[in-house]
């Protein structure tokens, strides 16, 4: 048994059935690797079964202390059952990418049970006409409580449940683990009462280690290295209202390499600034759209990873965040991403003088009474479109850079990356990469964003006059118009292989094959996915049979 410190904490005491705390993904995969060219229900769960000692999160379950005197406890699950957590779905036809986005996002919608393992996995097949892949491919909808794992984590946790070959044996050494036995009300409350008379002398050590961490941020606004400034401070805009319950998931695909090729335009910025930069572009095009882009520019808050190496394999959160503004304000794509910079660089400079290990050790000495207390307040009083500090979470998870396998089928894309919303904030975005593409995702309430392919088009535009005017920028000729990116208007409902030629009512464009400014679809009938890379698959479906 052992005990969740305060961030981890505070994701279970901020969940409801508005707002459950957990995040996930949509990975694209393709049998053609596996035994036979095709993979069967069955099969998925004996190999994700065989792994299980490779991962701490899967058989672990939350206890939760009687009326929240003390952080709650995981213990390993006695009742565990691994088909209950792993689903098996399918698209109505024709199953395109917008029918994918739409499921994914009924599902991720949904609240885990917390008195189970805090996990899901739902296998969706019938994904014959997501455009870009062949015929034959499945896909997984992840969903794992945040209170288990932060972005890193997450990443380890799927690297546990890959191989790094289509043919890598299950893991030879036995495993060797025991379930426990659920804890009485009594012992929990005898734990929490110990804790609160050892709970003042770790703030006083906190505090202690806090003080030079402050001492080097008040010297350094005293001699400039950083500045605060209004620009940190979010304006009011329509993404920062009390949620629904409903969501929309969308995101675009593009080529890592032209990310890093938008550098020229400041050669000292990193790929995350550029991906600030480029939903910084998005967002104003967006709210302009709704005439509700504020003078100010919004801003984002950006987690910062301090896991250590040993560390690695560890469940829960270790991360501090800093805010970053977007620039929203500016038009020109140069100047935003110069701004961007000279703010994160500034963030960065403030964040490093406190000590992000620092701001995320104090978390963990909140009573986890009032920080229980405090979620409620926060929620029922509809205080956080009034008190939230920024206007959107923006969340950088580098992915393998190299293919990865699961049950032998070969992860093509991690299509979209799917985050936990909360009143105050209806969109959050994950950049992500894996092998050389870059994704940028986005998470929002269907009321504050009723249109995500929309938006999703808004993030298209912002990168292709970012790559246009950084290609300018190096001596690079421009290419011509008609290979700017256009929405198709209309997917035909027939089924059709990933080398088409695209049919489309507007200006004729190059195959999808081709790597320049590859994009993820619109979540609509007007979505256009780029192919991918051989192998190709066989057009046979995952059968589901149960375990035996």
């Amino acid at each position: 048994m052992r005990q969740l410190q305060g961030m981890d904490s505070s994701f279970v005491a901020m969940e409801s059935p508005n707002s459950p705390m957990h995040i996930g993904s949509v990975l694209i995969y393709n049998p053609a690797t596996a035994p036979g060219s095709f993979v069967r229900f069955k099969d998925i769960l004996g190999f994700l079964e065989s792994r299980m000692q490779l991962s701490k999160t899967m058989r672990q379950r939350l206890v939760r202390v009687p009326f929240d005197l003390d952080y709650p406890y995981w213990i390993e699950d006695p009742d565990f059952d691994l088909e209950y957590h792993v689903r098996h779905v399918a698209l109505p036809k024709p199953g395109d990418w917008r029918q994918l986005c739409i499921q994914a996002a009924r599902i991720h919608a949904r609240p885990l049970d917390l008195d189970r393992p805090p996990w899901e996995f739902t296998v969706i097949e019938g994904l014959d006409n997501v455009r870009g892949f062949p015929a034959g491919c499945f896909a997984f909808v992840t969903k794992v409580h945040h209170a288990a794992i932060d972005g890193m984590s997450g990443i380890d946790l799927m690297e546990a449940l890959h191989t790094l070959k289509a043919d890598t044996p299950p893991p030879s050494t036995p495993d060797t683990w025991k379930p426990e036995k659920l804890p009485n009300p009594v012992e929990l409350l005898g734990k929490s009462y110990f804790n609160a008379l050892l709970n003042p002398l770790k703030q006083a050590q906190v505090a202690a280690q806090a003080v030079p961490g402050i001492a080097k941020a008040i010297k350094g606004l005293v001699s400039k290295d950083f500045k605060l400034t209004s620009e940190y401070v979010a304006p009011r805009t329509r993404l920062n209202r009390t949620i629904s319950p409903h969501r929309v998931v969308e995101g675009r695909s593009f080529p890592l390499a032209d990310i890093k090729a938008i550098r020229a335009l400041k050669p000292e910025a990193k790929v995350n600034d550029v991906a600030l930069a480029i939903i910084g572009g998005a967002l104003r095009k967006y709210l302009a759209s709704k005439d509700d882009l504020p003078k100010a520019t919004l801003t984002a808050m950006a987690p910062i990873s301090v896991r250590s190496k040993d560390e690695k394999g560890d469940m829960g959160n270790q991360v501090a965040a800093m805010i970053a503004p977007l620039g929203t304000h500016i038009e020109d794509p140069a100047e935003r991403l110069a701004y961007v910079f000279d703010k994160t660089s500034n963030s960065k400079a403030m964040t490093n003088a406190i000590g992000a290990r620092t701001m995320t050790e104090v978390s963990k000495i909140n009573p986890a009474l009032y920080m229980a207390l405090g979620a409620q307040l926060f929620s029922r009083v509809r205080l956080a479109h009034r008190t939230m500090p920024f206007n959107t979470v923006v969340t950088n998870v580098p992915g393998p850079p190299v293919h990865i396998y699961s049950t032998g089928a070969r992860l093509e894309s991690m299509a979209l990356s799917l985050i936990c919303l909360t009143d105050g904030l209806g969109l959050a975005h994950v950049v992500q990469s894996y092998v050389d593409e870059a994704y940028i995702s986005f998470t929002a309430c269907r009321d504050i964003i009723p249109d995500p392919e929309f938006y999703a088009e808004c993030l298209q535009e912002s990168f292709d006059e970012m790559l246009a005017q950084a290609k300018l920028a190096s001596g690079e000729p421009a290419k011509p118009a008609a290979a700017k990116k256009a929405p198709a208007k209309k997917a035909p409902a027939k089924k059709a292989p990933a080398k088409r030629a695209a049919a489309r009512k507007t200006v004729a464009k190059k195959p999808a094959a081709t790597k320049s400014a590859t994009s993820k679809p619109a979540a609509s009938k007007t979505s256009k996915r780029p192919a991918k890379r051989k192998p190709q698959s066989s057009t046979r479906k995952i059968e589901s049979k149960p375990a035996k």
